[in-house]
């Protein structure tokens, strides 16, 4: 009998050890993990730097309340906003706490304005957390499923599909876009290189916020630091998470401009949000992937990955997404079951309808490349 509720379907393998970007389970054997634990740990499993800064950390101080000064904190809320070119900072624990910070920041702003049915306009198939409002402005409808009434008012749009964004330019309701540059959860899907700078521009236009949901694209994931950055452009709102934290739960709402002088004193707050160990820990990321000079390696590696699995030459490969280390091989036909046959061979993936979708760790090498393709390979002539 388990004492966990349902609402997860684990594999049948229990990991006890991680190094790198491989994990080993309860008998000793190795998998290599092509997902990162969902795109959390770009450094790999226990990074020796991280592994450090936890250790030390914790050693000095692991908590105290926002009602004081953290030095960690306010030093990490620094480094995140040169890198972003954003004005200010807040920290929670996830990326749905990032996202909800961000739609607070988006319904300040319209009561600024007078606006008091506001509209915030997301995109179809996106994914932006399972609090009852990032799941509303979620536009996936079996994310959504069972939990109505949902959170008004956010609109779902088609992505990568500027028309769809003018059609609400009259609407002055509308306060707000929010989209992950992106899509992940969906499969990888990469919208026209442009797509985002017009959005903006719009949004400019209209004085709404443009909100980027980089909980899974930033931190190095695309080889930037920040996916947006491809478009030489900066959102209003910047949100992140996932690789953070290296596995320490962590997310950040960024702002700039106006936007960032909207959370007030007593508006929004996290018990656990922004406490020292994860800022520290956070800080050494950061410091890992400029020292190490990470991002380059995500755009060899992309290169080599693109070239190993476009030589693959299947009849099965639809097509192949990639953007940096964000990958999804789409198949002509359904492939859940590819899932259980990798973890056979000891390679640790995730299926998205017909897409396999891979986010391996950014310290990803050629030989651990090299396991992916062939594996790979391997599974889609089996089918």
């Amino acid at each position: 009998m388990s004492y966990l509720m349902s609402n997860y379907a684990p594999l049948e393998v229990t990991f006890i050890k991680g190094q790198g970007c491989y994990l080993t389970n309860t008998k000793g054997q190795q998998y290599l993990d092509a997902l990162s634990g969902v795109g959390v740990v770009g450094l790999g499993h226990c990074h020796p730097d991280i592994t450090t800064a936890i250790q030390s950390q914790a050693a000095e101080l692991l908590h105290t309340s926002n009602w004081y000064h953290i030095q960690h904190q306010e030093t990490l809320a620094e480094k995140l906003c040169t890198l972003a070119n954003m004005d200010g900072a807040f920290f929670g624990n996830s990326g749905a706490e990032a996202n909800e910070a961000a739609i607070k920041i988006t319904r300040l702003h319209a009561h600024a304005n007078n606006i008091d049915n506001p509209i915030i306009l997301t995109v179809k198939q996106s994914f932006h957390g399972r609090t009852m409002a990032t799941l509303s402005a979620t536009g996936n409808p079996k994310v959504q499923s069972g939990f109505s009434p949902l959170v008004s008012e956010f609109i779902h749009i088609d992505f990568d599909d500027i028309d769809a964004v003018k059609a609400y330019s009259d609407n002055t309701d509308v306060v707000a876009v929010m989209l992950e540059p992106i899509q992940g959860e969906s499969g990888v899907i990469v919208p026209a290189d442009d797509y985002i700078n017009q959005v903006q521009s719009i949004c400019q236009t209209n004085n709404w916020l443009l909100i980027l949901d980089e909980v899974q694209t930033g931190i190095g994931r695309t080889g930037k630091m920040f996916a947006h950055q491809y478009n030489d452009i900066t959102p209003d709102i910047l949100t992140l998470a996932k690789g953070l934290g290296n596995g320490v739960p962590i997310g950040a709402c960024l702002a700039k401009g106006e936007a960032a002088k909207l959370l007030t004193t007593g508006t929004h707050g996290s018990t656990f949000g922004g406490n020292p160990l994860v800022c520290k820990t956070a800080l050494t990321v950061l410091e890992v992937i400029e020292r190490d000079k990470i991002l380059k390696n995500v755009s060899v590696m992309s290169d080599y990955l693109l070239a190993g699995l476009q030589a693959l030459s299947s009849d099965k490969i639809i097509e192949i997404r990639i953007k940096g280390l964000m990958i999804a091989i789409q198949l002509n036909q359904n492939c859940a079951g590819l899932l259980n046959a990798a973890l056979q061979k000891h390679l640790l993936i995730n299926i998205t309808g017909n897409s396999i979708r891979l986010l391996p760790p950014l310290i990803l090498n050629q030989n651990e490349a090299d396991i992916i393709i062939n594996t790979l390979g391997e599974l889609i002539g089996e089918l």
